[in-house]
């Protein structure tokens, strides 16, 4: 029997980019990328894929759709999926998409989207974005499905129409068990994911994503009451306070050096 895995990625600015290559727009409350900034898939997203590959690998029978929601894409960068051997790929593609600072009307379309594919036996997610850090999608789509579902797993098998994880703890990990339908984040434990082959780019580049839009699935974006409200959004304020240590020499500059060191208990 067919295993249907949906795995949620998320196109966001590189990770690596210095803070002053963004710049906060007050009015709007929203971040604005410099010029050259560029766009990647959400790395623990990356870890979600390569899950979901795993799972199909283990279990021969089993199709991966990659679904991702935004109001713009570049094609080089979303296909990565399709590249690492994932099939198919949707694009809920929408202006009032924006940049996903609000997690509502994403969740209600990602779970829209879903069901317009027919539902999900796995839903895997990475466990959370790094542009924004909220690790509240899955979740949310999980509620919205009705799903139970698991967070932080650094592996995922599934068996017997069930879905076993192994969950990170802070020292150690534990195992879950749990019926399917699912949804289940990933996190970076789960290791180092595959890399795009040639022919996997080759093909990747012949593959044309379904792109769909909010009205496709139902969605109407102003009927849809937020739970989310942003009151502010400011750069980190980064302030430097250096204090110089002296003594009548050497020696006892190093004395008192080091008697401020333990009153900061640093040693």
């Amino acid at each position: 029997m067919l295993t249907r895995i949906v795995v949620l990625v998320k196109q966001v600015v590189d990770s690596e980019a210095t803070p002053s290559a963004f710049r906060v727009d007050q009015s709007g409350l929203r971040v604005i990328p410099g010029p050259g900034v560029a766009q990647i898939v959400n790395a623990f997203d990356d870890n979600a894929v390569e899950a979901a590959l795993q799972i199909k690998e283990a279990l021969g029978d089993a199709r991966v759709t990659v679904l991702s929601a935004g109001d713009s894409f570049a094609m080089d960068v979303i296909k990565k999926p399709l590249a690492m051997g994932a099939d198919e790929l949707v694009l809920l593609q929408d202006g009032a998409l924006g940049d996903g600072i609000d997690p509502t009307l994403t969740v209600e379309a990602l779970g829209a989207a879903i069901r317009k594919l027919g539902g999900a036996d796995l839903v895997l997610a990475g466990r959370q974005a790094s542009d924004w850090d909220h690790a509240q999608i899955p979740l949310g789509v999980a509620e919205v499905l009705g799903l139970p579902s698991i967070t932080l797993a650094r592996r995922v098998e599934v068996a017997n129409g069930e879905v076993v994880v192994e969950r990170v703890l802070a020292d150690a990990y534990e195992v879950v068990t749990m019926q399917l339908p699912a949804v289940v984040t990933v996190s970076s434990e789960l290791g180092q994911p595959r890399y795009p082959n040639l022919r996997g780019i080759m093909a990747a580049g012949r593959k044309q994503p379904t792109v769909w839009s909010l009205a496709d699935i139902g969605i109407v974006p102003s009927e849809v009451v937020s739970a989310f409200e942003l009151v502010g959004l400011a750069q980190p304020e980064l302030t430097t306070v250096v204090t110089i240590v002296t003594g009548a020499d050497d020696a006892e500059a190093g004395r008192n050096l080091a008697l401020r060191l333990r009153e900061a208990r640093l040693i």
